[in-house]
């Protein structure tokens, strides 16, 4: 009977910006990935990925950038942006000693990853984006987002004694899909409205003139029926980024719940970020008359 690989797993943090951060490392492997969570959302969200991927040979590290997860949680909304969040990945390879990674991200992670190509493309082999949220996303984002920053804002009396309650349900007894899902309101309300008014006030992406001189492999995963992650937006970075593919999922939560087609995709573009690349030869010089 064959059996499922066990993969070796460790938690560990680092400081950046004198704020804790936290991590998961799943395998040994010798090629790097790093997976970013999406907005609010822990980054155990992307755990089973992670397996996956370091049952293929990967060493996979997903880290809760500040405000989510097991990482420090401020209530000050200085210390959230998009760029801020991409130099704690610079920080996080710093950390561990990573000259170069495929990373990625779901939604927020996606934009992130941009953030990180368009900072410091030599710490890139490649790039997952997974529902972008660019310029066709963000009327739909606004209206989403805008009546949760109110709630937690002025409603955090009220959410508060919830958020407290749910924290004693034992996270044993809940699925682990529950348990992602419980972990977004389990927190204290307060950080998680400063988070969100600290990307209100932020760019959330590259610029469309930064994003096309992005030159790094990108497998971008898009979807229908979703607008504030619209295909457009996945369809429009595709177009824009050199060297990228555009994968479709059949709806939000494919990669989650019915992940073989897509973490197989993702698998290959790992592989293929990690294949010897190939050295120029240099252009032959004209001989003189």
């Amino acid at each position: 009977m064959s059996t499922t690989p066990t993969v070796p797993t460790r938690l560990g943090t680092f400081t950046h910006n004198r704020r804790t951060l936290a991590y998961t490392i799943f395998g040994e492997g010798r090629r790097w990935v790093v997976l970013l969570p999406g907005l609010l959302i822990p980054a155990t969200m992307q755990e089973p990925l992670a397996r996956h991927l370091a049952e293929r040979g990967n060493r996979v590290v997903t880290m809760d950038p500040l405000g989510h997860g097991r990482s420090e949680r401020p209530v000050d909304m200085t210390a959230y942006s998009v760029h801020n969040f991409a130099e704690e990945v610079v920080a996080l390879l710093d950390h561990l000693d990573i000259d170069e990674a495929v990373v990625g991200g779901t939604s927020l992670g996606a934009n992130v990853t941009l953030e990180l190509a368009s900072m410091a493309p030599q710490r890139l082999r490649g790039m997952i984006i997974e529902m972008p949220v660019l310029e066709n996303g963000l009327v739909a984002s606004a209206i989403t987002f805008a009546p949760l920053l109110v709630g937690l804002h002025f409603g955090e009396g009220l959410i508060s004694p919830v958020a407290a309650l749910l924290r004693r349900i034992p996270r044993r007894i809940v699925p682990f899909w529950g348990n992602v899902a419980l972990d977004v309101i389990r927190q204290t309300p307060g950080p998680s409205g400063a988070l969100l008014q600290g990307l209100f006030f932020g760019h959330v992406a590259p610029h469309r003139d930064q994003r096309r001189a992005i030159t790094a492999p990108a497998l971008i995963i898009g979807h229908h029926r979703d607008p504030v992650h619209p295909f457009s937006d996945a369809g429009m970075l595709a177009e824009e980024l050199p060297n990228a593919t555009l994968c479709e999922a059949s709806h939000i939560l494919e990669l989650r719940f019915s992940p073989e087609r897509l973490s197989g995709e993702i698998a290959q573009f790992v592989d293929r970020c990690w294949s010897p690349r190939v050295r120029r030869q240099p252009r032959p010089r004209r001989k003189s008359a």
